[in-house]
């Protein structure tokens, strides 16, 4: 088995990394394999809806200018998917979204292509919008038919401050355990 992460933050190894680190540790521990993706420094720009994804049905975005084809073919061969986030203007990053929207639309005209692949989604953030984020990479989820296993997200703005959040650190971990179990419940 293996999982999947996007790391949608432009700041390279900081709070998502860590929140997603902590569920690749509980992931580990069960033997799951782990890859992680950081979008900082890869080059991917939003949908341009030419729909061409529609007419080839080739399991790939028709713009091959940018690292989006690699990431859908990183989510296809894996049992589950992690979204990561800081919270930007109470949303998502635009390299987060970029990912959702491409590899969204190009499930989408494949018939499914993530159908039944576990989901969870992280959020790192500071004060408000945590919601709105974390609804944002589980419609991505809901939208291709996956399982979410649940969603967590953990308090700070500096590098490395949400190790400070208990409370937060301790909900990722049982993220990570909860889709540990679920994963050795459908593939195991």
């Amino acid at each position: 088995m293996k999982v999947v992460a996007f790391n949608g933050s432009p700041r390279k190894d900081g709070n998502t990394t860590i929140l997603i680190s902590q569920i690749f540790h509980e992931l580990e521990n069960e033997g799951i394999e782990t890859e992680l993706v950081q979008l900082s420094g890869k080059k991917i720009h939003g949908c341009i809806a030419c729909y061409k994804c529609f007419e080839n049905k080739d399991r790939r975005c028709a713009v091959k200018a940018d690292s989006a084809n690699e990431c859908i073919e990183k989510m296809t061969k894996a049992e589950g998917i992690i979204l990561g986030s800081p919270v930007y203007f109470a949303d998502v990053t635009a390299e987060m979204k970029a990912l959702i929207d491409r590899a969204g639309l190009v499930s989408l005209a494949n018939g499914g292509m993530y159908r039944n692949k576990v989901g969870a989604a992280v959020a790192a953030v500071r004060r408000s919008g945590a919601v709105h984020t974390l609804d944002g990479m589980n419609h991505f989820f809901l939208a291709g038919q996956m399982i979410i296993v649940g969603r967590s997200l953990a308090i700070g703005r500096e590098k490395g401050e949400v190790k400070t959040d208990e409370e937060g650190m301790q909900a990722v971990k049982a993220l990570g355990q909860r889709m540990a179990w679920l994963l050795g419940k459908l593939y195991g």
